[in-house]
């Protein structure tokens, strides 16, 4: 009994570890990308580059560990992966911030634990979603309102909203195929293939859509990071989490993220926050708190 309770809580540090860092990790990008598109890339150029960039980090350390075997028999699921939670939302993403600002597609995009109970329903019955648990997404996608202030909305907002929708049921769908199919996979195997593939994936597109001009120092500074940190490390992690915790949970993700966001806006670019960004955070953690918790916790609907 002891050394069950010892492993359950051994288990628990490391998938908050795990959580915490790919909150951090999925808090740039949004920033980035739109350094990026300012700094010469196209949306389509962007959603290459970054995912050919951690690609190539990736498969080579992949391929010297011999991590691809245990892929075989599964490559239809990799590829869906790949398609679902790479490539497709990759591109919407980047071209939403075209027409909408990021802070619009933060807040969308914290409609993934949504789709994850939706799909659940019919999909995975060990993710469905009690009625205290609904009651934490929704106040933490209205703290994600908050935090990111929906009054920053762009003209573009219905297509550009639509896109960032799409690829939110993307990531979703995605979560619940790598939990049910995948799961047992390294994740480093995992999400170099996956990445490998979506390089294939998006390649036509950037090529037909290239930048006009050489884009500039800072643009390829974003770009890198974008690839190294924020894609090739944060799917690594976040697949780990997958198997550690649920795809319900890790989905949580989503809305936690914008607060590391607002925080290095706060302490790098000397942003402001108000009372409503502060509102927001305690929203979000609450939220997750609720949406997160065991069955049997205590505070139940």
């Amino acid at each position: 009994m002891a050394q069950t309770l010892d492993r359950e809580r051994v288990a628990s540090r490391r998938a908050t570890a795990l959580f915490v860092a790919v909150s951090v990790l999925w808090g740039l990008p949004y920033g980035l990308i739109a350094i990026a598109l300012d700094e010469g890339f196209t949306a389509p150029a962007v959603a290459l580059g970054r995912v050919a960039i951690a690609a190539g980090a990736l498969v080579a350390i992949a391929l010297a560990r011999g991590g691809f075997a245990a892929l075989r028999g599964r490559g239809r699921f990799v590829v869906a992966v790949a398609v679902l939670d790479v490539a497709a939302p990759f591109a919407l993403v980047t071209y939403a911030e075209e027409s909408i600002s990021s802070s619009a597609t933060g807040v969308l995009v914290a409609s993934t634990p949504l789709w994850v109970a939706a799909l659940a329903l019919r999909f995975d019955r060990s993710e469905r979603v009690r009625r205290d648990q609904l009651l934490g997404i929704a106040v933490g996608l209205l703290g994600v309102g908050l935090l990111l202030g929906l009054g920053s909305v762009g003209t573009g907002v219905v297509g550009g909203g639509a896109m960032v929708l799409l690829a939110s049921l993307g990531y979703a769908a995605a979560s619940l195929i790598v939990k049910l199919r995948l799961a047992d996979v390294p994740p480093l195997a995992l999400t170099a293939a996956a990445l490998a593939v979506a390089t294939l994936a998006l390649a036509p597109f950037a090529l037909a859509d290239p930048p006009d001009a050489a884009p500039t120092a800072e643009g390829w500074a974003a770009l890198v990071a974008l690839g190294l940190a924020c894609t090739a490390a944060a799917f690594v992690l976040f697949y780990a989490l997958i198997a550690e915790a649920g795809a319900g949970r890790a989905a949580l993700i989503t809305y936690v993220a914008p607060i590391f966001a607002v925080l290095l806006g706060v302490l790098a670019l000397d942003e402001g926050f108000t009372a409503a960004n502060a509102a927001g955070v305690a929203l979000i953690l609450g939220g997750a708190w609720l949406a997160a918790r065991p069955a049997g916790a205590g505070y139940g609907l």
